[in-house]
């Protein structure tokens, strides 16, 4: 029967080969290392994302098959979009990064009892952010946050985390400009990790590994822009995305 690999200390040590994940649980690869930068980065480059509990090791997945969102295929419902034109709500990168992890850390999840993203986690991540990898887009009522998410970026590659509501759509706005902004920037796809009804009702498509695999190693290795985004993202208005995410 196969096991997982156990990784090397060595935080610049290779990950073995996506494609030799297990099936059962689908996609588990490898178990230990750290949550190095270099770890990190080396295992998005290679289509691997860690995700463990509290108390477990550090376990690092490559699922088959994969969840994609194409920048151009984000949808919203059109009962959604109707009352997104008057929102007045306003998106925004990289402002409080932290607040969002934490947010997203702290929001129930179906099936879940307590938090993957741990306090080693958070920190890691955090780390990234000042290292100008890991990137937040925040959605704002006046000053008051209500959605966000969070990810790691690569080449012309978004690696999707987690997001949350906090007011109800406050994700989907946060994803639609995400979206909305990866597309003017010409990046061609969101990584969504793992299948969920939620990802599906937004447009999200379901990928074979291999596939998935060969377009994160076309784009994650093409140049790319390390730093803040908050400039560069600027202000979506919510309001506008109702023209730009028609269902």
């Amino acid at each position: 029967m196969r096991r997982p690999a156990f990784l090397s200390p060595d935080p610049e040590a290779p990950f073995p080969s996506a494609e030799t994940a297990l099936r059962q649980p689908d996609g588990l690869l490898a178990i230990g290392g750290d949550l190095s930068a270099q770890r990190l980065l080396n295992a998005y480059r290679h289509g691997i994302f860690p995700w463990y509990s509290e108390g477990q090791p550090i376990l690092w997945w490559a699922p088959d098959p994969r969840m994609v969102f194409r920048t151009d295929g984000v949808r919203l419902s059109s009962r959604f979009r109707r009352g997104l034109r008057h929102s007045t709500w306003q998106v925004r990168a990289d402002t409080v990064f932290a607040q969002v992890m934490a947010a997203c850390a702290g929001t129930p999840r179906p099936g879940q009892d307590g938090t993957w993203i741990t306090d080693a986690m958070r920190s890691a991540y955090l780390q990234l952010h000042r290292l100008g990898h890991a990137h937040s887009v925040e959605v704002f009522y006046q000053d008051r946050l209500v959605g966000g998410l969070y990810g790691v970026a690569i080449g012309r590659m978004f690696f999707g985390e987690s997001m949350y509501s906090g007011e109800s759509g406050g994700s989907k706005v946060a994803l639609a400009a995400l979206a909305h902004r990866l597309r003017a920037w010409g990046w061609p796809l969101i990584d969504a990790q793992v299948e969920n009804p939620h990802l599906l009702s937004l447009g999200a498509e379901s990928w074979p590994r291999p596939e998935f695999l060969a377009r994160v190693a076309e784009l994650a290795g093409e140049a790319g822009t390390i730093g803040s985004w908050t400039a560069g993202f600027g202000v979506v208005e919510a309001s506008a995305l109702a023209e730009t995410s028609a269902g």
